[in-house]
């Protein structure tokens, strides 16, 4: 994986790709300004998800449910979130099986029914993503769409039963803070390093 990047132009992020290669991995293309992120079975930032049994059941790409999940667990939601959330909400059926265009809502329900954390951060980004629904040229009808489709899904995360360990965290709430907060990182940077001395060179990694 590291040659097929690197023979395609890419500049290996070397410190960071040392300290957590055996998660995730950074590549830049440098001329370009693009940046590959390259997570190892496991997805992890505000919230951690094993991916290693779901990589397999949409091949070539992960199951929607798996991407909206990506989405729903940042914490510090962007206008990027917000509009991938609703294009995915748009365009998908939320249903109790993965498929190529339905999300699989019955998947989603039981990740927030295992770990109040995931629990917290989706619903609400959920009920946020109803709130920032009327701020985009919208129809009615494409509006209508995202909220029955944002309902339904809502509806499955609260029917389904939670765990002992779901009902012992409940109790605890927000006094706990439930998330990580990934370190903030450019989208593109130069981190290759110089033999030059220059007090400009950037030689972190």
């Amino acid at each position: 994986m590291k040659k097929l990047f690197i023979d395609l132009g890419y500049t290996p992020r070397d410190i960071f790709n040392a300290l957590h290669g055996d998660t995730r991995l950074v590549f830049n293309d440098i001329e370009n300004g693009r940046r590959i992120d390259i997570f190892l079975d496991v997805f992890e930032m505000c919230h951690k998800f094993d991916l290693k049994d779901r990589l397999s059941v949409n091949k070539p790409t992960i199951p929607l449910a798996d991407l909206i999940a990506t989405k729903l667990q940042v914490v510090e939601i962007t206008e990027r979130e917000y509009r991938d959330t609703i294009s995915l909400l748009h365009d998908h059926d939320v249903g109790d099986s993965d498929g190529q265009e339905t999300i699989n809502g019955r998947y989603l329900a039981q990740l927030c029914a295992e770990e109040w954390g995931v629990y917290k951060t989706f619903t609400i980004n959920l009920a946020n993503v109803l709130t920032a629904l009327p701020n985009y040229s919208l129809d009615a009808e494409y509006q209508d769409i995202v909220q029955k489709h944002v309902q339904d899904l809502r509806d499955r995360i609260e029917s389904v039963p939670k765990t002992t360990r779901w009902k012992l965290r409940a109790r605890v709430g927000e006094k706990v803070r439930w998330y990580e907060l990934p370190e903030k990182d450019k989208e593109v940077v130069d981190f290759r390093v110089t033999t030059q001395s220059s007090p400009t060179a950037n030689t972190q990694g």
